[in-house]
């Protein structure tokens, strides 16, 4: 069985029910999760998962507007986290970073080149949660045969991408779901999973079994 190390933690979202319902998609393709919101401790030393997921929200809150959760939420990512990181994917192994994770770790330049983009103040926003249409697009294994489908999420808008991103899904033209080669290793962004309903969708919770098998270098069953 893979294992499956999940960083989670952060404010205006129910993380621990979010992680909890990633944890179960995941398991039907058996993978095994560990959850933790130590995400300095858990990257302290090298990793023994061949999955590692940031569903998280730990930045710097340097914005104004964050002073009151500054002192409990303020974060900044070690180096030997980084080098966790970079050493994990080096080794050929996988990062499955969801919604928030494209705010996390603003002190460490390189990881928007390893997400492959990344939330922007004050340019990146979201409409208000609520349903969206989300587009499936192209033949990539991940969504390959998979129609379009509605769910209730948040749709991040504007965020920095590097142009060799493709996006596997998009919802109003805004890419949210891109997955490529990083190092030796792999990585797939997906921006939905604000809340648990995000999770309840059939296709995104398809989306997602299949993202952790390609990540793992796995065979992924077109017809699931």
């Amino acid at each position: 069985m893979a294992r499956n190390l999940i960083l989670s933690g952060g404010p205006f979202h129910d993380f621990d029910a979010t992680s909890a319902a990633l944890a179960e998609v995941l398991a039907e393709v058996g993978i095994e999760s560990e959850i933790t919101e130590d995400i300095a401790g858990a990257l302290s030393e090298p990793s023994e998962h061949q999955l590692i997921t940031v569903n998280a929200l730990r930045w710097r809150m340097g914005q104004d507007r964050f002073a009151d959760l500054r002192a409990q939420w303020r974060f900044e990512l070690p180096a030997q986290a980084r080098t966790t990181l970079l050493d994990h994917l080096e080794r050929g192994g996988g990062v499955l970073a969801m919604h928030a994770a494209s705010i996390c770790f603003d002190d460490w330049q390189g990881w928007p080149r390893v997400l492959g983009g990344c939330w922007t103040w004050p340019k990146s926003h979201h409409p208000p949660l609520g349903w969206t249409g989300v587009r499936v697009h192209g033949e990539h294994p991940i969504v390959e045969g998979l129609r379009d489908f509605d769910v209730v999420d948040e749709v991040y808008s504007d965020l920095e991408v590097l142009p060799d991103v493709r996006p596997l899904a998009s919802s109003n033209g805004q890419p949210l779901i891109w997955a490529r080669p990083v190092r030796r290793g792999r990585v797939v962004y997906d921006a939905l999973g604000h809340d648990t309903r995000s999770y309840d969708n059939e296709i995104h919770r398809t989306l997602l079994r299949r993202a952790a098998l390609w990540l793992l270098k796995r065979p992924v069953t077109v017809g699931d």
